[in-house]
């Protein structure tokens, strides 16, 4: 009898570990970052003040990130835009180097134009065409072609996904059409850039961005496509935020890692 108990009490706690287990493992998120590469952000600056690098703080959580990237901002001897600093890196070494410390680097197409409006001034051939111009452009970096895009502003409608995944893209969304865990979370971190950001939400970015994670929690939602874009102040809270998630049991994943495991 009391060897039937021990095999009881050895079965009960194998399941328990496996089930805790397989809960870990389930607690995913997919760090994406739209806009870039900006070469300031994902290496940090010098001056007039020492900035942290996006990279160097995603290394030091052990994380890996998903980069939808401006296809123009992958052209030869391009730094940035004007008013962006200039670290004297281009935009393309830069992305090269996310690359190499095992960052993804997907679509966000080459203008970044709002594609209903591009498509009333343009055309839809142009659309298209600007979303594979963008993938080539990336194409030159990572060798492959990307995989997912992600349309600016989200701004997507029926008939053009349907060519676009055609074209063999994923379309990454926020619309309800989806399951949850597959709808990007917006950070609304671009609220938060700027010398005098009024629209940042209150009391942080950090503390809004783990009240939609405990939101989504409650309804059984473990796993986030967590959207930011590349900013310094979004660098800033990423250095609360990722410690938080961690401590939460979260791991981070790159986006294509956690497709396979959630998007099955």
């Amino acid at each position: 009898m009391i060897g039937m108990k021990r095999i009881l009490f050895f079965v009960v706690l194998i399941a328990t570990v496996s089930v805790a287990a397989f809960a870990s493992d389930k607690k995913l998120i997919a760090l994406t970052f739209d806009d870039g590469p900006r070469p300031y952000v994902l290496l940090g600056t010098k001056e007039p003040q020492p900035t942290p690098g996006l990279l160097d703080l995603l290394e030091k959580n052990g994380a890996r990130g998903t980069f939808f990237v401006m296809g123009w901002r992958l052209n030869p001897k391009t730094y940035g835009e004007r008013h962006e600093p200039n670290i004297g890196i281009t935009c393309k070494d830069a992305a090269e180097q996310a690359l190499k410390r095992g960052h993804e680097i997907e679509n966000h197409t080459y203008s970044h134009l709002q594609l209903r409006l591009a498509e009333k001034q343009h055309g839809e051939a142009w659309v298209l065409n600007d979303i594979d111009h963008g993938a080539s452009m990336i194409r030159s970096v990572t060798n492959e072609k990307p995989k997912y895009l992600r349309p600016p502003n989200w701004v997507m409608w029926p008939e053009l996904q349907k060519k676009i995944e055609d074209h063999g893209y994923q379309v990454m969304t926020i619309a309800s059409s989806k399951p949850v865990a597959l709808r990007d979370v917006n950070s609304v971190d671009y609220m938060c850039a700027g010398s005098h950001p009024t629209q940042c939400p209150k009391p942080s970015l950090a503390d809004s961005v783990m009240r939609q994670i405990g939101a989504r929690e409650k309804q059984g939602v473990y796993t986030h496509i967590l959207v930011f874009h590349e900013l310094s102040s979004t660098v800033a809270s990423l250095q609360t935020l990722l410690p938080e998630l961690k401590a939460r049991g979260y791991s981070f994943v790159t986006l294509e890692q956690y497709m396979k495991q959630v998007g099955k």
